[in-house]
């Protein structure tokens, strides 16, 4: 059977944690990256809104939200329980965390990137804002080794590539910030060699049009 086909972007943080659970998940794809300057036509005609990352399965169904695939890759199998199946309310619970980040959070991330690039005076204000967010990841990893519990869950994985991008804006700051043990997770993801795998770089689907496999088999 065709491997599922999947258009990522390296550096994208949607995309990072689509690649994040399809290869915490022992699922494999196709991987065809690309440049969103440079968008493959066969990827405009399955999803035309034209971003990534966009999973088409072996039998065709196109899905095109991240958060989406990383259900899709733990539905098929989960060895390490990312989902948590056993907890109730496990699964409503991790989404509303996520959804927090990505309707308030990734928002206030943005301005404060922004802030920084262009050396905005709102720069100190739009941090804080970020920090609200920061602040009830600390709290939650002072309980447990992870943001949901003692083992790693869908929260986990889909949250990293924002804070990732969140402690590159003021690194010196970040260093010295009141968060030790959001340090600590991020940096056990970022040494890890799940990152690793994640993040090694590909030739660009359009230039050789030659297919990778990612991800680990089980």
């Amino acid at each position: 059977m065709a491997l599922p086909v999947l258009y990522s972007l390296r550096n994208c943080p949607y995309a990072m944690r689509a690649r994040l659970a399809i290869y915490a998940s022992g699922q494999q794809v196709q991987l065809r990256d690309l440049v969103l300057s440079n968008k493959p036509t066969e990827m405009l005609n399955l999803s035309p809104k034209g971003t990534v990352p966009v999973l088409v399965t072996a039998d065709n169904l196109v899905i095109d939200e991240s958060l989406s695939i990383m259900q899709w890759a733990f539905s098929q199998t989960d060895p390490d329980d990312y989902l948590n199946k056993a907890a109730p309310n496990a699964i409503t619970d991790m989404l509303a965390v996520i959804a927090r980040f990505d309707n308030e959070f990734k928002g206030h991330l943005e301005q404060y990137r922004c802030a920084k690039r262009y050396h905005e005076p709102s720069l100190i204000k739009d941090r804080q804002q970020c920090e609200r967010y920061l602040a009830d990841l600390e709290s939650r990893l002072c309980l447990h080794s992870y943001l949901m519990s003692d083992t790693p869950s869908l929260t986990d994985l889909a949250l990293m590539p924002f804070i990732r991008q969140f402690a590159r804006v003021e690194r010196q700051w970040y260093l010295q910030s009141p968060y030790p043990k959001l340090r600590q997770w991020l940096n056990h993801y970022l040494q890890s060699r799940m990152f690793s795998k994640v993040m090694a770089q590909y030739p660009m689907w359009l230039d050789s049009k030659e297919d990778v496999v990612f991800g680990d088999s089980l």
